[in-house]
């Protein structure tokens, strides 16, 4: 087995620090600070650098009520939040989008997390998970269920898309398209989902969230094309969350290429997000999401790390035809085994410094904090702009 390197592949600090670009255990910071206060080498913002670092994590930030993520950040005792707080210290993104966020009116939930890591700047809209249709949308018989909602949620906002950023965010011209009606996508694979011509009519696309949102970083505009798709399971064999897991790739295609009424990015950007499905294994429709790996406007760093190599290859593990390296989720069930679902994909005018997934080694220090934070592993990619 060839494990990815430990070796920097560039050796020029980042903000004026000395880094390790490792690609199982993130650089190292002598300042990692587990109380919840400001991380004061982050306090300076972003500094003139030929890097820059993104990210995307799900960092299953979400409780079983609305207001119960922000009683939890603010009691400063939830042993999660102290482990997630600690592995984005850890591996200080300067861009990172949080998959799996509860959303909350005031964003207050996201402003108090945000202030732990001193990212000034944050963007989150209301996601359709949760977001009640007034239809009876999975069929049955009654209204009011959590598959009636527009995307599956116990109440409005949970498991939401969230940004934090060291760069302004050009919030007046984001773009938020998760009221793009499914039916609306070109090719789309509703026809046979089990829905009725009257929750056709209302369902939307995104289960959670797609977003095109534009940063201000060294006097241009960087977009960020952001998503968290629905598990391609829990469903029957109308498969509607299967089709529903590949259109939200597809609409990513389709919006590249020029085929709905909204205008790509001209210039550079980034897609990222969770799409909740593995390239090569698992069950799903993966035929979208190869298509965007493979695509011309874009380039994969294929991010690896030293844990997912080393995870035992047992159960369904043992039966996977993909890499285990790049794998970024650890579902801790030997009957769907690790699996790489979560992307940072830069377009392909973009230079590629180094790029990694902060999955240590079992015995490495922060292994045991990295699994008490999430079962997914944080994806970053260091990218420098034209």
């Amino acid at each position: 087995m060839v494990l990815p390197s430990d070796k920097p592949v560039h050796a020029r600090p980042r903000h004026g620090a000395d880094r390790r670009h490792d690609r199982g255990e993130a650089p190292s910071r002598g300042w990692l600070g587990l109380s919840g206060g400001l991380i004061a080498a982050a306090l300076a913002g972003p500094a003139a650098s030929e890097t820059l670092r993104i990210a995307t994590w799900t960092p299953d930030l979400t409780r079983k009520g609305p207001g119960l993520l922000l009683r939890d950040i603010e009691d400063g005792k939830d042993a999660q939040i102290a482990a997630a707080i600690a592995v984005i210290a850890e591996t200080d993104p300067d861009i990172l989008l949080l998959t799996g966020f509860d959303w909350d009116y005031d964003g207050a939930a996201l402003r108090a997390f945000a202030y732990r890591l001193a990212y000034p700047y944050r963007f989150a809209a209301r996601p359709n998970s949760g977001m009640a249709s007034g239809l009876d949308l999975d069929g049955d018989g009654k209204t009011g269920g959590v598959g009636d909602a527009q995307g599956f949620g116990r109440f409005s906002g949970e498991g939401g898309l969230a940004l934090l950023s060291r760069y302004p965010i050009e919030a007046g011209v984001a773009q938020d398209f998760s009221g793009f009606l499914w039916r609306d996508l070109p090719g789309n694979l509703i026809e046979g989902a089990g829905l009725s011509p009257e929750a056709m009519a209302v369902q939307r696309l995104s289960s959670t969230a797609h977003w095109d949102l534009p940063l201000r970083v060294g006097g241009q505009s960087l977009h960020l094309l952001a998503w968290a798709a629905t598990p391609p399971v829990f469903d029957g064999p109308e498969d509607r969350n299967g089709r529903r897991n590949h259109d939200e790739a597809a609409f990513w295609l389709r919006y590249l290429d020029g085929d709905l009424p909204m205008t790509p990015p001209e210039g550079s950007f980034v897609l990222l997000g969770d799409a909740n499905l593995d390239p090569v294994d698992g069950e799903g429709r993966p035929d979208a999401l190869r298509a965007l790996l493979a695509h011309l406007r874009l380039q994969d760093p294929r991010p690896a790390s030293v844990g997912a190599a080393m995870a035992p290859q047992t159960g369904r593990n043992a039966q996977h035809g993909g890499e285990a390296a790049l794998d970024t989720a650890d579902w801790d069930d030997a009957r769907i085994g690790n699996m790489r679902v979560d992307y940072v994909l830069p377009s392909r005018d973009l230079t590629v410094l180094d790029a990694g997934t902060f999955w240590p080694a079992p015995e490495a220090p922060m292994a045991h904090t990295a699994a008490t934070a999430s079962r997914h592993a944080l994806v970053w990619v260091d990218i420098s702009l034209p």
